[in-house]
């Protein structure tokens, strides 16, 4: 469903992806492991269309995405869930979630719909719609970044470190739903650095280090690898 061949990307000299070939089938949930700078987060920049790769093929359900705009990548279905929420803090949490619908603004009944939806994944969304962004927790407004993401109704999610700075319990229920997002049918891309709670719910994993993959396998495989667990999961 999308698939990187050979990618690199530049920062000015820098180069911050190495031949990046990775992909992720309909319906799985697919984790990428690594360390700050590793990569994760310029691998979903050049998904998106936020940055555009110095070499090879992004393609998204058969269509090369390099060249396109972020706005045109959402409306194919690929939606990009950024690290650090990037929420408009003064704005009502339903403005924020229905920011993510722009691209669909024609169809008030399908946003209409996707919201009952988000509302039903994160019931505490709907008590606060009507409360600013910024008054929230962090995990509240984690919930809020990962609906936005939801109503550009996604084929794939790019998850990019949803569990960053929250609670173990709010980390847990966030690992949850995403599980549940998954079994609903959307494909997930999901970068992380909490690699247990990552593989536990993920099909198949890519370690990523300085720009280039390391290591892939599935869950079951990278779980028992001893390189993996002394690197990023502990004894």
């Amino acid at each position: 469903m999308l698939r990187f061949e050979a990618v690199d990307l530049h920062y000015g000299s820098f180069r911050a992806l190495n031949s990046i070939t990775l992909h992720a089938a309909p319906g799985e949930l697919v984790v990428l492991l690594g360390a700050n700078g590793a990569g994760k987060t310029s691998i979903f920049m050049a998904a998106s269309g936020l940055q555009r790769p110095s070499a090879g093929s992004i393609r998204f359900n058969g269509h090369e995405l390099v060249g396109m705009r972020p706005a045109q990548i959402v409306a194919s279905g690929l939606v990009h869930c950024p690290e650090g929420r990037k929420l408009f803090p003064m704005m009502s949490v339903r403005k924020n979630l229905t920011l993510g619908a722009y691209v669909h603004r024609r169809d008030p009944a399908g946003i209409a719909r996707s919201l009952d939806e988000v509302f039903a994944l994160f019931p505490i969304l709907e008590k606060k719609q009507n409360d600013p962004a910024g008054s929230l927790s962090g995990g509240q407004q984690q919930m809020v970044a990962i609906g936005r993401a939801l109503l550009g109704r996604p084929k794939v999610l790019l998850l990019d470190e949803p569990s960053l700075g929250l609670a173990p319990l709010v980390v847990k229920q966030m690992f949850e739903v995403i599980a549940r997002i998954n079994k609903a049918g959307t494909t997930v891309l999901l970068a992380e650095q909490n690699a247990y709670s990552a593989l536990a719910i993920a099909h198949r994993a890519y370690v990523i280090e300085r720009g280039c993959i390391a290591l892939e396998g599935d869950r079951d495989s990278l779980l028992g690898n001893e390189a993996v667990r002394a690197a990023y999961i502990g004894a």
